[in-house]
């Protein structure tokens, strides 16, 4: 959870060029103990399960407070991590600055739409909605990224994509039983994640700081951004109630903490281009966690407008063979 979706940073543009700053290559034999496909599934289902865990959240705290223990539990992950690899937090007002933009659309803006909108739509209808992220960014390159060209394949996967949408929704029945305010916030959370993409990618490529620096203090700097606005907009709880809490904490430590992590080592290892297809299950397992766990009703135009959604978005992500793509290039994704 699109990424972020993990929060989205910057990346070489070429994974595989040597880094001067970086620490020397490791050896052969220090190849990970849990083989990439599986460490790729697992990626999934955590993301997936993400909108189940949003869901069960707000049965027991505000959207907003939601939000906040996500991010509190997820930059405790990344905190950790930072200090097992010794990893400093980025230099420069000016960068500090630069994060806090992209923390504000990267994680405090959909993170707070979605934990809103699951309040009144199903979480599966919510993990569909985040599969709409590559086409508004497909959509929004156009006009932001110049260099960025659309092919007539691309530009027919965006049409494709948006028909998928207007299925999901049941537009042919006038939206009938739909609850517009909801499903606009998870729609506006989706594109939330591709203008924060297109942030990154302008103002903090060749930043010096590495992906997990800059995501940590990402992380730190929405976790801030929601410590201030959350007790303008709610109360204090009035307890902890068990279910709801260990799903916020599970929601930050593995959706928003381990996750980011995992997707590190997946995007060294094959590349950001396989590991960015994690993004076309997690609404598949979240359709999945939301029927059988949830007990959420399922019409036949969800899982049908679901796939078109898919097909759309892979159309707007192919490339020209021979030709590197210059889109949004990131080293993790949050998601939702």
């Amino acid at each position: 959870m699109s990424t972020a979706a993990t929060p989205q940073t910057v990346s070489p543009a070429k994974p595989s060029a040597p880094d001067p700053t970086a620490a020397p290559a490791p050896t052969p034999a220090a190849r990970p103990a849990m083989d990439w496909r599986i460490r790729f599934g697992v990626l999934s289902l955590i993301w997936g399960f993400s909108f189940l865990l949003i869901k069960v959240g707000t049965e027991g705290y505000a959207p907003f407070q939601v939000t906040l223990g996500r991010l509190l539990s997820g930059t405790a992950v990344l905190a950790v991590a930072m200090a097992v690899r010794r990893e400093r937090l980025p230099r420069g007002a000016r960068t500090w600055g630069h994060l806090a933009v992209a923390a504000f659309f990267l994680n405090a803006l959909p993170f707070s739409l979605f934990a809103h909108a699951e309040l009144t739509i199903p979480s599966t209808l919510a993990g569909i909605c985040n599969a709409t992220s590559p086409l508004w960014g497909m959509a929004l390159s156009l006009v932001a990224l110049s260099e960025d060209r659309p092919t007539r394949r691309r530009v027919a996967g965006l049409g494709l994509g948006f028909l998928g949408v207007l299925t999901v929704l049941g537009a042919w029945q006038g939206f009938s039983g739909l609850d517009f305010g909801g499903t606009a916030m998870a729609l506006l959370a989706s594109l939330s994640y591709p203008i924060g993409w297109i942030y990154v990618r302008r103002t903090l490529a060749g930043s010096g700081s590495s992906t997990l620096a800059l995501t940590g203090g990402q992380l730190f700097l929405g976790t801030v951004q929601l410590a201030l606005v959350t007790p303008l907009f709610t109360s204090a709880p009035g307890g902890f109630p068990l279910l709801p809490t260990l799903a916020v904490v599970a929601l930050g430590a593995l959706g928003t903490g381990l996750a980011v992590l995992m997707q590190y080592g997946l995007v060294e290892e094959v590349g950001p281009t396989t590991a960015q297809m994690v993004t076309y299950l997690i609404p598949v397992i979240a359709t999945a966690a939301g029927v059988v766990v949830l007990g959420e009703r399922l019409s036949w135009n969800t899982p049908v407008g679901a796939l078109v959604v898919l097909a759309g978005a892979a159309l707007t992500q192919s490339r020209a063979r021979g030709r590197r793509g210059s889109g949004v290039r990131a080293g993790v994704t949050d998601h939702p």
